[in-house]
């Protein structure tokens, strides 16, 4: 990762990301608002979700009347009743922690509020992000969030140093994305993630390649088909990395790109005519994508199944 050339630079949250493959990969950081942002509506659907799973166990459980002297009395209803507690601990358990994890996992790399944000977490290497990286950077958000609420909740305004600490430490957390240029929280320098603004869902308008390509000398040049195979090696992510490389037009990343994606797929037969095989590939990979989009399915990038 580096810092877009101020030539190049939209805005303050460019960088150049640097893909496993060579790829130089212009992406924007999410800006500490729509994080913030992401965070609250985040927090507002576990709140509803909390409230609507107890309700829900409430009715199941025949409501609060005397449910108190149920639940300590040796009858059929006290354990089914102590049972219903259990489920409710284990349930707000989950929604604490493995609300982030699951929806950060999956292929979005997203929760609902970052999604509706229009952001989304990242490896800062610009490889795969890892089981191991979402884990990290949620494992942190306790320290970071819940534990200081709970602690400030817990003690009270009138506690005195216990609260001021409790403060100081809440705020520490909270103001550390202020202090770096990425709006990194703690839990992302531990994890090596980032969070990005999410890419356009749909594919880029299709550059110029159906022109006849032909030589300097007029005559027609090589053709290249792919088989389903070859292609199935990436998605859409890659896909504009390639088209960004083919716009650009320098011959050193077209030189690696395509050291990259042939020796990927197994292929030699573009040597010396680098550019006319990344762009026969970036044809058929575009074609292939946008098919599956129209029967329902998406490759959002390599490691997409």
């Amino acid at each position: 990762m580096s810092a877009v050339p101020t030539r190049l630079r939209r805005s303050h949250k460019d960088r150049m990301l640097v893909t496993p493959e060579g790829i130089a990969l212009p992406v924007a950081v999410a800006s500490r608002g729509a994080r913030l942002g992401a965070l609250l509506l985040d927090l507002l659907i576990i709140v509803v979700l909390i409230v609507g799973s107890t309700v829900a166990l409430f009715s199941i459980a025949g409501g609060m009347v005397s449910m108190q002297d149920a639940i300590r009395s040796n009858s059929a209803i006290g354990h089914a009743l102590q049972f219903l507690l259990i489920v409710w601990i284990v349930i707000m358990f989950l929604f604490r922690n493995a609300y982030f994890l699951f929806f950060e996992l999956g292929p979005r790399g997203a929760t609902p509020g970052k999604r509706l944000m229009g952001i989304r977490i990242a490896a800062r290497d610009g490889g795969r992000l890892s089981a191991e990286m979402v884990i990290a950077r949620n494992l942190l958000r306790d320290i970071e969030l819940f534990l200081p609420i709970v602690f400030l909740l817990s003690v009270g305004a009138d506690s005195g140093w216990a609260w001021l600490a409790a403060t100081g430490w809440f705020l520490i957390f909270m103001l550390f994305p202020l202090f770096n240029r990425d709006g990194l929280r703690a839990g992302d320098v531990i994890a090596g993630s980032w969070v990005l603004e999410r890419p356009r869902q749909k594919l880029e308008a299709a550059m110029s390649l159906e022109r006849e390509r032909t030589d300097e000398s007029g005559a027609a040049r090589k053709t290249y088909q792919f088989a389903e195979e070859e292609l199935a090696v990436y998605g859409e992510f890659e896909l504009q990395a390639l088209e960004r490389v083919l716009r650009e037009n320098r011959e050193q990343s077209i030189e690696t790109v395509y050291q990259t994606i042939a020796g990927k797929i197994g292929r030699t037969d573009g040597w010396n005519d680098e550019k006319a095989f990344l762009e026969a590939y970036y044809t058929q990979l575009r074609a292939r994508l946008e098919s599956g989009m129209r029967m329902g399915r998406r490759k959002a990038d390599k490691f997409s199944g």
